[in-house]
């Protein structure tokens, strides 16, 4: 019988290799969107949270070799194959070459870095909150390549391909996860 982890068994295993609180936040983000996409297309919301929850697993301790050893982690914790999978698709293009295929895979993909470009935005703001972030609020931070130039935005827009949407439909969707898990995903702020 395949082993099937709960998401306290993932949260159990992030805290492990995690201490950060900035990257215990991003991974929430994740999980909340891949969730509210989850809720969205009828699929397991507890597993494409999980997944969204994990895909930055080794980041803190191993980020020379950031998805492989997500890979040996999770094999060694007996997770399965499409969790797996699922989470070094994540890094197509710049540390794997697993191509996203899935749905979920393709989501994983275009909103890791968006999420993280939406936190920043956040974090600018007075309200400090997605609750009050419109598309057109974002979109001058996402123009300006200044701004946490270390997100990679072609892989948005590659991602944005993937899932036949366009970077608006991406973005404002992504906010209203954001937006209905607002506290869980600290974003929250002031409002």
């Amino acid at each position: 019988m395949t082993y099937i982890p709960s998401r306290q068994d993932a949260e159990d295993l992030f805290l492990k290799y995690n201490k950060s609180e900035s990257l215990y936040r991003h991974a929430k983000q994740v999980e909340v969107t891949l969730r509210y996409f989850a809720k969205k297309y009828g699929e397991d919301e507890e597993k494409w949270s999980i997944i969204g929850f994990l895909h930055d697993l080794d980041y803190e301790m191993y980020p020379d070799l950031h998805c492989q050893k997500t890979e040996e982690i999770l094999r060694e914790n007996s997770y399965p194959e499409d969790y797996i999978r699922a989470i070094m698709a994540h890094g197509y293009g710049m540390r794997t070459d697993v191509r996203p295929e899935s749905q979920m895979e393709k989501i994983l993909y275009a909103t890791d870095e968006l999420t993280g470009l939406i936190n920043a935005t956040c974090l600018m703001r007075p309200s400090k909150s997605v609750l009050d972030l419109s598309y057109k609020s974002f979109k001058k931070k996402y123009k300006d390549k200044k701004f946490a130039a270390g997100v990679d935005r072609s892989i948005i827009e590659n991602g944005a391909q993937m899932l036949n949407m366009d970077l608006e439909e991406l973005v404002n969707e992504t906010l209203a996860a954001l937006s209905e898990y607002a506290e869980e995903a600290q974003l929250k702020g002031n409002l």
